[in-house]
């Protein structure tokens, strides 16, 4: 069939709102998938997906994309062609009435096109709620700095040799000292729950208080973001209820569409949405104290005993707004700010470029860093730092005008773990423990958050 130029001019229309139309949510405006050019980039997109090692059921609904959107294309063109044909209709009914004719055919075609309407409104309905779930699990491209391997890109405070320790633990000696109750944290609350006592408390409100001051100095202005999100917000942020596991990771609250954070980043990311920024207000950097929230179903063995895997616990978070070209810079600056927190309080560590299967969908670029934990016989993750280029920001609305075309693009968002409180207390305990005088050796940037003390000692107060 041959289409006219208004056809196709509403065909055109109609393939820009569905690159914007997501089913009815309270938060967000319609995301602006650009559907078209992932259906024309799918080889791109299928060896990206397999070097992140997806599943093989998302990997399958991703390769469907090209197909599910010529079949919303033709519904839509069908739909078109109705929708002339009922105007058509409508014109020759007034026409025959003026003359006092007969219509009688003329409203039987148009109970017809009614019918026929209902039909192609659900055919399209369902094209397009399949096409828009396969596009939404379409991850983010990857910076081609990033390999199948991790890369050390630095080592900080590096030792001759790394010796493990059971004796170091930092369940062990957190206990011993009096600074972490684990049994009466399972009896009040389960597995993974801690209870933080007298300087374990305080060395958590140092660390906080540190992580905040050095990150005012670098430019990030403080938040306070709240604790509950609604799900779609943390799913526009790239974080779904269950990981590619079928693993339940977030707490969902009962009492409505709403969720616990497990991350300051998705309300600091929320702070941006449905907003145009100025080119020349960017980069915007935030920086936020939250309680964290998850629910780890898959953790197991030996990251499950004491504060390394955790169900609640204390995170400082960066979060960044950046044109397309500052962000590769910011990402750097991210990294830069954490391995001076890190190497400022002593700890040794790695600085490590993720490879590809590391990779959230949502990040182009990740570093973590690793600091060595001896009583855990192994390094473990303090920090992270990642570029999600414009993952987020299609999903949230958030753009910025143009100084030079003056047209909207979207923003690149950031976004970097200051500090996992929790983690760093166990760098401490299990680098700065001495058995011999059973004292804990304070990093001393802490010392003037912690009454000037130098060492943490045993506290013969059952409650510290």
């Amino acid at each position: 069939m041959l289409h006219t130029s208004s056809s196709r001019l509403a065909l055109c229309r109609n393939v820009r709102l569905l690159c914007t139309k997501v089913p009815t949510n309270v938060a967000l405006k319609k995301p602006s998938f650009d559907i078209k050019g992932i259906a024309n980039n799918m080889d791109n997109i299928l060896e990206v997906s397999k070097k992140r090692e997806l599943p093989k059921h998302m990997i399958e609904k991703i390769s469907g994309i090209p197909k599910l959107y010529e079949d919303h294309k033709t519904a839509m063109l069908s739909t078109n062609t109705l929708l002339q044909e009922k105007n058509t209709i409508q014109r020759e009914i007034k026409s025959v009435m003026k003359a006092k004719g007969d219509i009688s055919s003329l409203k039987a075609k148009q109970v017809e096109n009614r019918l026929k309407e209902k039909e192609l409104s659900q055919a399209m309905s369902e094209t397009e709620a399949a096409l828009l779930d396969a596009v939404d699990l379409v991850p983010n491209s990857i910076d081609p700095s990033v390999t199948a391997e991790e890369q050390i890109v630095r080592w900080i405070n590096p030792k001759e040799e790394y010796k493990s320790n059971e004796k170091l633990a930092h369940n062990k000696i957190g206990v011993e000292l009096g600074l972490v109750d684990l049994a009466s944290a399972a009896t009040v609350s389960g597995s993974s729950w801690y209870y933080l006592l007298g300087d374990g408390a305080l060395l958590e409100q140092a660390l906080v208080q540190y992580a905040l001051k050095v990150a005012r100095k670098h430019g990030f202005k403080m938040t306070i973001p709240p604790s509950i999100v609604r799900n779609e917000v943390a799913a526009a942020c790239g974080f779904k209820p269950k990981d590619l596991n079928n693993e339940v990771q977030t707490y969902q609250l009962t009492n409505g569409d709403l969720c616990l954070t497990g991350t300051a980043e998705i309300p600091l990311a929320g702070l941006g949405i449905n907003t145009t920024f100025k080119e020349s207000e960017l980069p915007i950097r935030r920086v936020g104290v939250s309680r964290s929230y998850r629910a780890e179903a898959g953790a197991r063995g030996k990251d499950t005993k004491g504060l390394y895997r955790v169900h609640e616990f204390t995170k400082v978070e960066l979060f960044v707004w950046a044109t397309e070209k500052q962000s590769v810079d910011e990402l750097e600056k991210l990294r830069s700010l954490q391995e001076d927190l890190i190497s400022s309080l002593g700890l040794t560590a790695k600085v490590i470029n993720m490879p590809y299967n590391d990779l959230g969908s949502p990040a182009y670029k990740k570093y973590d860093i690793e600091a060595w934990m001896p009583g855990r016989e192994s390094f473990g993750e303090v920090t992270s730092a990642s570029n999600c280029t414009d993952f987020q920001s299609r999903r949230l609305n958030t753009k910025y005008k143009s100084s030079v075309d003056g047209k909207n693009y979207f923003v690149h968002t950031l976004n970097g773990t200051a500090m996992a409180i929790p983690r760093v207390i166990i760098g401490i305990m299990e680098n700065f423990y001495d058995p011999a005088t059973k004292q804990i050796a304070i990093p001393k940037v802490l010392q003037p958050y912690m009454d000037d003390k130098e060492f943490m000692c045993a506290d013969k107060n059952p409650f510290s």
